[in-house]
């Protein structure tokens, strides 16, 4: 990676739809913000929380971390990310935006996501995960599993809600054995030039087709290298989750 140097950002909202609160949420005795806080410290110096809220804020500082106040009218976590970027970088070339509910992320998934940068021509950075072919195909056709097709060098051609490619000739629950799928897992990182700019462009019309933020990316010619995980995490999106979290946690000890 030469000299590149990195900022880990995690947004995190008080106020979501699904599960309020969630970054205070217990998880093993820890909230969930500072479990995923101190899994990016293992591998990023400067880690920031990007919140809207003071409770968050004033948790973040209990635990000794750093947080940092930011609008309560951003749509997307990138948004937070850039005004965070602005308040509180060092002038890092690539700012990682971490989900503030992935209390699983391991080390190895952020160094194989920093490790796309070692390419000059990236300007983001995303990780996929291949799909057993032993799963249910029903599984793969979950419009809420994002699916991704990428060119020779591992970089982004699509992502969509829907299962692609298609195997034609085939019946489709064949298909996991015939091709070999990959999904997305919602990590990215930008060359913070390239973060600044992603802020400022329209909504494509791709993007509102499958409600999918990185398809606006592709559409402007931006390029989204990718690396391969097969680490399994549990993001955090609603209460049931937690409770999945917990049993998750409970076997790994």
């Amino acid at each position: 990676m030469n000299d590149t140097t990195f900022i880990g950002i995690i947004p995190a909202r008080y106020g979501s739809t699904r599960f309020p609160a969630k970054p205070l949420a217990k998880l093993g005795g820890m909230t969930v913000i500072e479990r995923v806080y101190r899994q990016v410290s293992q591998v990023l110096e400067h880690v920031v929380v990007a919140t809207d809220d003071e409770r968050i804020a004033d948790e973040v500082t209990r635990f000794g971390g750093t947080a940092v106040m930011t609008s309560t009218a951003h749509r997307s976590g990138t948004d937070r990310c850039w005004e965070a970027y602005q308040k509180v970088g060092n002038g890092e070339d690539v700012v990682i935006n971490i989900q503030g509910d992935e209390p699983f992320i391991q080390p190895e998934q952020l160094r194989a996501l920093m490790g796309c940068f070692a390419v000059p021509e990236t300007h983001i950075a995303t990780l996929l995960k291949p799909f057993a072919p032993t799963r249910p195909y029903a599984d793969l056709e979950n419009p809420n599993v994002v699916k991704v097709v990428t060119d020779d060098q591992g970089r982004a051609l699509y992502f969509s809600r829907s299962v692609i490619p298609y195997v034609r000739g085939h019946e489709r629950a064949e298909w996991p054995s015939l091709k070999q799928y990959f999904t997305h897992v919602g990590l990215y990182a930008y060359r913070s030039h390239v973060l600044e700019q992603v802020t400022k462009l329209p909504q494509s019309s791709l993007e509102i087709a499958e409600s999918l933020e990185q398809l606006r990316w592709l559409e402007n010619g931006l390029t989204i290298q990718t690396a391969v995980t097969t680490i399994d995490t549990i993001g955090i999106d609603t209460p049931d989750d937690l409770r999945r979290a917990e049993q998750f946690l409970a076997n790994q000890l």
